[in-house]
This record gives structure tokens, sequence and C-alpha cells, in this order.
């Protein structure tokens, strides 16, 4: 497979392979590239509608313009572990923000979120996440206000009263609910335009079908997520070969 960057021939035929239709795992084949490689150049460069091969390039080039142009500072890294492969860690930082763009988040948003989830720390503070993005506090308050609201992540403060932000195990829990209460008042409001349209006529159908569509799918989301956090969180049965815990080792409860 073929590294080194996109040159503009490669996103002439990027180009011509949305307008086609193909999907980028197939353009990414033609080209020998990763996947993820067209699927972030596509994202940043105006999706797979608005993507222009020349105005792709000339924006690539003003990227890594202000980048030589900016101040001698480094990106820091999170946490560098021995053997681990830095620029294996950005390249999966960026597919994963990425695929959280493709899920709906905002590119900044996403960005601070997968950097949280790849910390070892488990938690950051406001600054070491301008320090490793590069970005300004503004932007990091701005997204930290945007996935508090979606009950992506979650706020405490350390022995220096310093704020610091964190994804826990149950991020996603938090998130489905907060999904699904979102969606039981889309259902509420549905209802609301029965009473004000008129019951039976053909819009208050339509938004009668959508609030029973909406409380059916509120309450499964609810379901579900409970029935997966009992399951995360219960102590998997130990095996045979596998020591009894002694008194000094608690067992997770569910």
């Amino acid at each position: 497979m073929s590294g080194g960057r996109l040159t503009q021939q490669d996103r002439q035929q990027i180009a011509l392979g949305l307008a086609d239709g193909l999907a980028y795992a197939e353009i990414a084949r033609r080209l020998d590239r990763p996947t993820s490689t067209i699927t972030r150049e596509v994202m940043r460069n105006g999706g797979p509608t608005g993507y222009r091969a020349d105005l792709a390039h000339r924006a690539t080039e003003r990227r890594a313009h202000r980048r030589k142009q900016a101040l001698p500072r480094e990106r820091r890294a999170l946490a560098p572990a021995p053997g681990r492969d830095e620029d294996a860690v950005r390249e999966y930082e960026e597919a994963f923000t990425t695929l959280m763009m493709q899920q709906g988040l905002p590119k900044m948003m996403a960005r601070v979120l997968t950097c949280l989830f790849v910390a070892d720390a488990g938690s950051l503070t406001a600054s070491e996440i301008v320090q490793h993005l590069q970005i300004s506090p503004a932007s990091v308050s701005k997204a930290i206000a945007f996935l508090e609201q979606q009950g992506l992540i979650r706020r405490t403060r350390d022995d220096r009263r310093r704020e610091r932000y964190f994804v826990d195990d149950e991020v996603w829990y938090h998130s489905s609910v907060a999904s699904a209460r979102g969606t039981a008042q889309l259902a509420e409001t549905a209802r609301q335009g029965v009473v004000v349209l008129g019951r039976g006529s053909p819009a208050a159908i339509r938004l009668e079908n959508i609030a029973r569509f909406s409380d059916f799918m509120s309450e499964a989301i609810l379901r579900a997520a409970e029935q997966v956090r009992e399951v995360l969180h219960t102590q998997p049965p130990a095996s045979p070969d596998e020591p009894e815990p002694t008194s000094g080792q608690g067992s997770r409860g569910g």
C-alpha cells in the first residue's frame, strides 16, 4: 500500500470516484491507499457532495504553509508510552475523529472527544487539550459545553482545584439516555401538533405516526441501555484455574 501525501492527481481521482458514486473503500483500493486516508481527505474538504480536487489541494498547501510559519511549538503527546508509535497514534486519532464526524459530531467536538478517549490518564484539563490539539481555549470551552450537553463527557476537580474532563465506562449509557429523552420530547411535541392541526387531518396523522415511532424508539433505547449496562457491570465467573479472590481483593458488583 502506497504512502506519502496525496498528490493533485490523487485528488482528481478521488473527485471522479465520488462523482461516480464509489464508496470510500473502492476509491482507496484504486489509489492503493488506506480507506481512512480517503475518508479523512473528503470529510475535511467539503464532504462527499462538496469535494473539489483543486480546492482540496490548495487547502492542503495552505495548511502546510501555516504549519511551517507557526511558532515552533510542538504538539504535545498526551502520555508518551514506551514502545508506542506516536505517528501511529496521531493517525489513529485522525481516523477516530473522522468516524465521530460521520456519526454527526461537529469537527472540533469530535477532536476533543477523541482526545479524551485516547488519554491514558483518564482525564485532561482544558490546558492539556489545548496543548495537545493546538487549538484555542475558546474552541475547547465551546466543545466541552457541547459534549457535556450531549452526555458524552463529565467534569470533576483535582486536588489543585483545576477542572478536569473525562469519559468514563458509562459514557455511552449516559449518551443513550440523553438521546432517548430527546426522542421522547420529539414524541410529545408531535402529539401537541396533532391537537393544533386537528385530529384526523393528513398532517395530524403524519405527526401521530412520528409520535408513535418516537415513543417506541425512546423506550427501546432506554431498555437496551439498561440491559447493556447490567451486562458490562457484571463480573464474569472465574475460570476453574483462576484463584478465588482473597479478602483484600474486592470484586466488582453489578
